[in-house]
């Protein structure tokens, strides 16, 4: 008898842009809708986006992040801007005053991807926490750093060069005790142990 898959499990992830000119109107935001098409992309599980555009005001940001775990109970929040050393950078410090755990390796990696790019990649402060059941990233300012972090960089045979932060990302929310993750392996194949696996969904 063959084994009927579930469907799979949806997701609320929060999608925060930081930043003083976008959200006053000033210029379009970008961040937003990079953070919607590489999620979009990455994840076969149906997702419910709470989006907020806000600017860089470390009370309102972690505000905005207290409000999209403790109430709109998000599984995942991905912010993006405001990780730099400028005096209005101050994302990382509003995102660790609401933690209740670091997880220093999400930001070490990020670096560690970006410096193929630019030296410049070692004033970039983003950090990574646990708030109750919920993951919160830190996430470059640009689009294309947005991808580049999240989905690691490759060769041209399609191998991995360097692994990108969201292969990790599913299995720490089983840990927490998230929904099961499924990512599309041609954009980032999540990295799971044999006994947290389930059966692969078909093709």
């Amino acid at each position: 008898m063959t084994e009927t898959l579930s469907a799979p499990e949806s997701v609320r992830i929060g999608i925060v842009s930081i930043s003083d000119r976008a959200s006053s109107g000033v210029y379009q935001d970008q961040g937003l809708p990079a953070l919607q098409e590489w999620l979009s992309r990455a994840l076969i599980n149906p997702i419910q986006f709470e989006p907020r555009l806000i600017p860089d005001e470390q009370a309102t940001i972690s505000a905005t992040l207290t409000a999209l775990v403790d109430v709109a109970r998000c599984d995942l929040v991905l912010t993006t801007g405001g990780t730099g050393p400028a005096l209005r950078d101050v994302t990382p410090e509003a995102t660790l005053a609401v933690a209740h755990k670091e997880m220093p390796g999400f930001g070490e990696q990020m670096r560690q991807i970006s410096l193929r790019f630019v030296p410049t990649a070692i004033l970039s402060r983003q950090v990574a926490v646990i708030r109750h059941q919920s993951l919160i990233i830190n996430l470059p300012g640009q689009p294309k750093a947005i991808q580049e972090t999240l989905e690691g960089l490759k060769a041209g045979d399609g191998s991995t060069l360097v692994p990108g932060i969201f292969a990790a990302v599913p299995y720490c929310i089983d840990l927490i005790g998230g929904p099961y993750l499924e990512t599309r392996d041609e954009v980032c194949k999540a990295f799971r142990p044999k006994s947290a696996q389930r059966p692969p969904r078909p093709v």
